[in-house]
């Protein structure tokens, strides 16, 4: 239900039946009844009630700098940016504000998730679901997962592999308003040796240094906001130097996958930004001479910190939810889409502990600590990012359980874990002049979540408040 707006005044028009109106009253009544309609069919979470002026109060605010957490804060919001940051009693509350009560809550800058996947949603079988629902991609699925991913708090995300159009257009949509979904920055297809048969509208082949540098421009042309490059080490390493050195020229930064050694040898070596995953399969921890490479890397500070995204709630969490699968009856990870693809990926989840993409799991949850330790001493920026989308990983759901999964089982500090998803993603995408703090200048994208989330960090399974872009969408 839309708001009633407040402070209105009272509007007497004639009845379109009143013989005595005149021509210019009846067209007046008919453009307010008209305004009225279309306010009234707008999008879910942008409504027409909303004052441009918001006044959040009384919450702790954890700014995303790391520093002490100010009590009793306030929040200035005017239109998309935040105007004040101050607490109660020094701060003026503008005149006819909307005030927003936050006391008791923890209030923070929407989270990122690094690595998510909004052309799918949760199915296991993706042969099955790349041969059924492209057509359904850009006008259905994609913006089901936005749609879920802002509705959990997540106000900025990186979409890592879709194909191009629909990745363009779907970000354009958001960004105009016309869909609900949190900030994208998208990498359009994956480039890699060759396509996986029947991926070819979301995967990219290389085939020599010019088509490798081919491929880069004309993802760069279109206005994707990075490269996403796997299976490095199936390439030449001229072909792998190729592609980042076009992404850097274009100033777009490259993620590549991280699953065996080779590939992160072949990306430290040319360059790459931003690694996604532990991988190794069930190797103990990462060999000696990878760890010189990363601590080497790291150790440059001219050029810049180097990013890991480990993506590794759900390789935690899997024994627990094949054996508690009632958790997949949640039923915010069915926002947006139709019956029919809820009940295809129901059917394909209903037996968690027979699902071949995780066999290996339960060998590979022993080794995940002792590599995010390797991966922290060693000196790297840890991101957080879920790969939300495959198999039983659902994008209402996935970053909070990354984050719980840091806290509760890798002992990370709170609000270094907070910064992970808010201040460190905003400058790994060097868009931190406009989010990623809560800061005055800079956009309103904010949450809030009753209760201390750095004592309980699942309290983010539950947001109370989403503001995006001074919208408030929860």
């Amino acid at each position: 239900m839309f708001a009633r707006p407040t402070n209105s005044v009272a509007i007497r028009h004639p009845s379109f039946s009143d013989p005595t109106a005149t021509m210019r009253d009846q067209l007046l009544l008919r453009c307010y009844v008209s305004l009225l309609a279309a306010l009234l069919t707008l999008a879910p979470g942008a409504s027409p009630a909303q004052n441009t002026v918001k006044a959040l109060v009384g919450g702790t605010l954890i700014d995303g700098y790391g520093g002490t957490p100010l009590r009793n804060s306030v929040i200035i919001i005017e239109g998309e940016r935040i105007k004040t940051v101050g607490q109660v009693g020094t701060v003026k509350i503008p005149d006819g504000a909307d005030v927003i009560s936050t006391e008791g809550m923890s209030v923070l800058p929407g989270l990122w998730d690094m690595h998510v996947h909004l052309m799918i949603n949760g199915h296991s079988d993706y042969e099955h679901w790349d041969k059924t629902y492209p057509a359904q991609f850009e006008s259905v699925i994609m913006p089901s997962s936005a749609k879920q991913l802002l509705l959990a708090g997540v106000t900025s995300a990186r979409d890592l592999g879709a194909p191009l159009a629909a990745s363009i257009n779907v970000r354009e949509a958001i960004k105009s308003g016309k869909i609900p979904g949190p900030t994208l920055y998208v990498s359009g297809p994956f480039i890699q040796h060759e396509p996986y048969p029947g991926t070819e509208l979301f995967r990219w082949g290389v085939k020599g240094v010019a088509d490798a540098r081919e491929k880069v421009r004309r993802l760069a042309q279109a206005g994707v906001d990075c490269i996403k490059l796997i299976d490095q080490d199936q390439m030449t390493m001229e072909e792998v130097r190729a592609v980042v050195d076009e992404a850097h020229k274009h100033r777009l930064p490259v993620v590549a996958h991280s699953h065996r050694p080779e590939e992160i040898r072949r990306g430290l070596e040319a360059g790459v930004d931003n690694f996604e995953h532990t991988g190794l399969a069930t190797s103990p921890e990462y060999p000696d001479d990878l760890i010189a490479m990363i601590r080497a890397r790291a150790a440059r500070g001219n050029a810049g910190p180097l990013y890991w995204t480990p993506t590794i709630e759900g390789l935690f969490n899997y024994e627990y939810l094949r054996d508690n699968p009632e958790k997949l009856d949640d039923t915010s990870w069915h926002v947006g889409l139709p019956e029919a693809i809820i009940a295809d990926i129901k059917n394909s989840i209903k037996h968690p502990g027979q699902l071949g993409y995780f066999q290996l799991t339960p060998s590979r949850r022993p080794t995940l600590a002792r590599k995010f330790q390797q991966l922290k001493d060693a000196g790297v920026v840890l991101l957080i990012g879920t790969d939300a989308g495959i198999p039983m990983k659902f994008h209402s759901q996935a970053t909070w359980n990354e984050l719980d999964v840091w806290v509760n089982k890798l002992g990370v500090d709170p609000m270094t874990a907070i910064r992970a998803a808010t201040y460190w993603p905003s400058v790994m995408m060097k868009v931190d002049k406009d989010v990623g703090t809560i800061s005055e200048g800079k956009y309103a994208d904010i949450i809030a979540v009753r209760g201390d989330v750095l004592r309980y960090i699942d309290l983010l399974q539950r947001v109370d408040m989403v503001v995006k872009h001074g919208v408030r969408y929860r």
